[in-house]
């Protein structure tokens, strides 16, 4: 019994020091969520984009970031292959999801900003770091 005692109160002292130094990752109703979507895999790229619909819906303004090869998602050239994630990402953007491409990641992929989806702002400093570091986003990568 002295031992779950013991258990517990260390345990309870590791929360307050945790908590103390401000370290739980709690989202309040409204925080920003900022998704870094480095990825073209098809799958990964929907729970990506499913979990920022999930949060959205919850209140939480919603940022997709397209990075590394995320930028294909975004990109209507490559549009049959994710047709069902450009329709999901149209949908996100007519709700007031924010989506931007890294222009780098563009130009390494060749995805010229013409070839960019309708409503995907292609990405600069101020724009990109505008929405990562707004007051308490949280942050998110795929």
């Amino acid at each position: 019994m002295r031992s779950v005692t013991r258990f517990l109160t260390v345990a309870a002292i590791l929360f307050g020091i945790a908590y103390a130094l401000g370290a739980p990752a709690f989202a309040e109703p409204n925080d920003p969520l900022f998704i870094n979507m480095t990825t073209d895999d098809p799958h990964r790229a929907k729970m990506a984009i499913i979990f920022g619909s999930l949060q959205m819906e919850k209140g939480h303004p919603l940022t997709i970031f397209l990075n590394d090869k995320g930028v294909k998602v975004g990109s209507k050239t490559h549009g049959a292959q994710y047709a069902e994630h450009q329709k999901l990402l149209v949908e996100l953007m007519e709700k007031g999801a924010a989506l931007v491409a890294c222009p780098m990641c563009m130009e390494h992929y060749q995805v010229k900003a013409g070839d960019l989806m309708d409503g995907i702002k292609q990405g600069n400093p101020d724009l990109t770091g505008g929405l990562l570091f707004k007051e308490n986003t949280k942050t998110l990568t795929w």
